[in-house]
């Protein structure tokens, strides 16, 4: 990003710099920032790994692409490579070798380029009394997850909830779902015409039944934008839709006095 002649201005908002300030907002998380799989012209994210989409990364969306499986997978090699890392480091936190390894409350999300994060114990203290917060994050109740989605990134949430009602028809992947306790949709966007927002009635009445807490976070640079006044509609049926279902959304309008800019479209990290 520093070398790039345009992006070089928002290096603010690195990968690296995002997990960090995820990781202030949620101070007993292991976080996993999840990147595009491709990025065209070195500015549009495209997540073709999580939902089939066009060149420029709009989505093309559908009830079985696998979204959850490959999330699924990549939480699962995440929780060993980052367990062999600790364990790796036992001298210098006191970890031995017979340690026990459990599983307890933890989350995960995708932001700007799609991001998942763990709970583990408060400021990763790991000791014989302390036990690792690491489990398979397939079973039932071994972990919690909180998934969030920055902008482009929230196609791969919107994806998900298309293909919930087929992956919940996996043993594992219905096992996972069930451990998601929260998703953020942090002010969507991309560059397609529609589909911004899930509008479906069928796809959120089968995500409402799930019990998972929903939380949408949108600025006026997405919603107030008159040459994209689909986003704002769509934002509105979102969250109108789940309302009628019976979900409690907490849906916030950030910055709505300032002039929108993509500053603060960037800015709603810091403030969700």
């Amino acid at each position: 990003m520093s070398s790039h002649p345009e992006n070089f201005q928002w290096e603010q908002w690195s990968f690296e710099n995002v997990a960090t300030m995820l990781a202030h907002r949620f101070p007993n998380s292991f976080i996993w920032v999840v990147k595009c799989s491709r990025m065209h012209l070195h500015k549009f994210s495209c997540y073709d790994n999580f939902v089939a989409s066009n060149m420029f990364g709009a989505p093309e969306h559908s009830t079985d692409y696998g979204a959850f499986k490959h999330l699924h997978a990549l939480l699962v090699n995440a929780f060993k490579v980052s367990q062999n890392i600790l364990l790796s480091q036992k001298t210098m936190y006191g970890v031995h070798k017979d340690a026990k390894i459990t599983a307890c409350k933890s989350q995960s999300a995708p932001t700007s380029n799609g991001c998942p994060a763990g709970e583990k114990e408060r400021n990763g203290d790991i000791s014989d009394n302390c036990t690792l917060s690491f489990g398979t994050p397939s079973i039932t109740g071994a972990a919690s997850f909180t998934l969030i989605g920055f902008s482009k990134g929230c196609v791969v949430l919107n994806q998900l909830l298309y293909e919930l009602k087929e992956a919940k028809k996996d043993k594992n992947t219905d096992a996972f779902v069930k451990n998601i306790k929260a998703i953020y949709w942090l002010d969507g966007g991309h560059s397609g015409g529609s589909s911004t927002w899930v509008t479906h009635p069928a796809v959120l009445k089968e995500f409402a039944q799930t019990g998972i807490a929903v939380h949408a976070h949108v600025t006026p640079y997405q919603v107030f934008d008159t040459m994209r006044s689909w986003i704002g509609r769509e934002h509105e049926k979102f969250v109108e839709t789940l309302e009628e279902f019976g979900v409690q959304v907490n849906d916030q309008l950030h910055f709505a006095d300032e002039i929108p800019s993509l500053d603060n479209h960037f800015r709603v990290h810091e403030v969700f």
